[in-house]
């Protein structure tokens, strides 16, 4: 598992495949300028709901990876991660298989 690390030191787990899709999908927008919210759904087994957190040049980040190698790279995912990021409602963490059939239009 990973964790980001945001703002003051608040930590969010991840799987690594999923940090290093979003990790590159926060970089390519906050490389452009662009401030927009991070939007998941908590598992049930961490009590269940929904995390927005606001992201922006100006707040620190950081990503801890458990595993030592860096997974291969699917587009299509970071894709999928970029274009929800341009509503209103800010970028959803998907899962691969969302991002693969495009289940994500409605999020």
């Amino acid at each position: 598992m990973g964790r980001l690390i945001y703002g003051n030191g608040q930590q969010y787990e991840f799987d690594d495949r999923t940090l290093a899709h979003v990790k590159i999908a926060l970089v390519t927008k906050l490389r452009r300028h662009e401030s927009f919210l991070l939007n998941w759904q908590i598992p049930l087994e961490q009590g269940g709901g929904r995390m927005s957190i606001w992201v922006s040049r100006e707040i620190p980040m950081a990503f801890v990876f458990g595993g030592s190698r860096p997974p291969r790279l699917n587009e299509r995912w970071m894709d999928a991660l970029l274009h929800t990021s341009q509503r209103t409602g800010g970028m959803v963490v998907m899962t691969e298989e969302e991002a693969e059939s495009g289940d994500y239009s409605d999020r």
